[in-house]
């Protein structure tokens, strides 16, 4: 693809106020277009009443929230019903694992990568309490990354689910999802997908991939605090309900929310298609293509953008001796996602990020919930700092990040120059 993103284009999609500073902690939530904060506006002053009644405000209350519903299925390519629209990743997952325990018995195992998100781990530990056993999928200890090849000696017999991540958000490395999925359904296990650091980067396919379960986080995905799961309708189905007795558990919509649906953030999320149909309509020509399709030739170009952001972050990265990154060092858009964790030898993580902060870069220090993986490395408080980007970072963003976190190294710690 010879399109070039247009940087400039994007940013006026979003409140000018967003780029008063360099912004480097988009792992931990992204900004939100003009279009999703409207649609929110808009559903707050014209439809905040009840969904699922006859009368006006409702019809339109509920065509909103299921015309969101609907985008969003088609955004990662499901059907509407197999989506659900909950409060965080964390829950979802949690919500699931309550689901699908009364479908294991003692003796059964889950296998959990200490690669994830603890989201997609403490909920499945939790089931030990009932007879489950819970087998480790370690880190390599040197990189943080997971191994495939492991995978193969920790399925067994009694192996009823996988659980791991597409992309750790402290890596930034990139598992090939569709593989996994092969080896572990030849098995007989399920897989559970934690997609919330892939999905802000890259397309996402879950009939492609073939997964049971995949999760995501729409404020990393450029709207409001809600999480997606997405479990395919025979998964669905068989799960045990976890909302009010009188829902049936044929009843595919409520059964695995048991919050109830937050309707004005659901409401919001159609502003997220509308930003991609902008960003689609300004790169590209050919508008006779599905939504879907013109979601992934967005998400291309993205992701051609975004290994130039980490070729030229990774250039500097690797130059330095004394500064030490956690993950692959490649750049290639099939390899990472441009996240990047790293220590400077003799300064504490937190004190860079102070640093940076008063020089107006964003950056954030610590575990990130993945406190499981950095303890495998022998990576205590305070732990890491992390630099991670979107498209809509410019590479004058990344220059600035370089140059301040340069001048963060003590001296006598450098390399010295012949």
């Amino acid at each position: 693809m010879n399109l070039e993103l247009d940087v400039d284009f994007i940013r006026e999609q979003y409140p000018a106020s967003r780029w008063q500073r360099p912004f480097f902690e988009n792992a931990g939530g992204a900004f939100v277009p003009q279009s999703v904060i409207k649609r929110m506006t808009d559903y707050m002053t014209d439809a905040q009443v009840q969904t699922g009644y006859p009368f006006a405000e409702s019809v339109d209350a509920s065509e909103r929230v299921n015309l969101s519903q609907a985008l969003m299925a088609e955004f990662i390519g499901a059907e509407t019903e197999e989506v659900i629209l909950g409060p965080s990743t964390s829950m979802n997952v949690y919500v699931l694992a309550q689901a699908l325990r009364p479908l294991f018995k003692p003796g059964d195992e889950i296998i959990v990568s200490t690669l994830n998100h603890e989201s997609n781990s403490g909920p499945w530990r939790k089931l030990a309490e009932f007879g489950i056993r819970i087998i480790e999928w370690p880190a390599d200890r040197d990189t943080g990354a997971m191994k495939p090849s492991d995978l193969g000696s920790l399925l067994s017999e009694n192996t009823r689910l996988v659980a791991f991540p597409q992309v750790s958000n402290i890596t930034g490395d990139i598992n090939d999802v569709a593989s996994i999925t092969k080896k572990a359904h030849a098995s007989g296990a399920m897989v559970c997908v934690d997609g919330v650091a892939f999905a802000p980067h890259r397309a996402v396919d879950v009939k492609a991939w073939d997964v049971d379960f995949y999760l995501f986080s729409f404020y990393k995905v450029f709207g409001p605090h809600l999480g997606l799961l997405y479990c395919r309708a025979d998964r669905l189905l068989a799960a045990k309900g976890q909302y009010h007795y009188f829902f049936p558990e044929h009843d595919l919509d409520h059964k695995l929310n048991p919050a109830g649906p937050n309707h004005e953030t659901i409401a919001s999320l159609t502003g997220i298609s509308d930003y991609l149909d902008a960003l689609y309509a300004h790169h590209f020509t050919d508008s006779t293509k599905s939504r879907f399709e013109r979601t992934r030739l967005l998400f291309q170009l993205f992701a051609e953008y975004e290994e130039k952001l980490a070729q030229h972050f990774l250039e500097f990265i690797n130059s330095e001796t004394s500064i030490r990154l956690i993950g692959t060092t490649r750049a290639e858009l099939n390899a990472r996602v441009p996240t990047f964790s790293l220590q400077i030898n003799g300064v504490p993580s937190d004190q860079v990020a102070q640093a940076l902060a008063k020089e107006g870069i964003a950056c954030g220090s610590g575990h990130f919930y993945a406190k499981r993986l950095l303890d495998s490395l022998n990576i205590w408080e305070p732990e890491v700092l992390r630099c991670s980007m979107a498209h809509y970072t410019s590479l004058s963003d990344v220059d600035r990040l370089i140059s301040t976190l340069k001048r963060q190294i003590p001296a006598q710690t450098r390399p010295l120059k012949k």
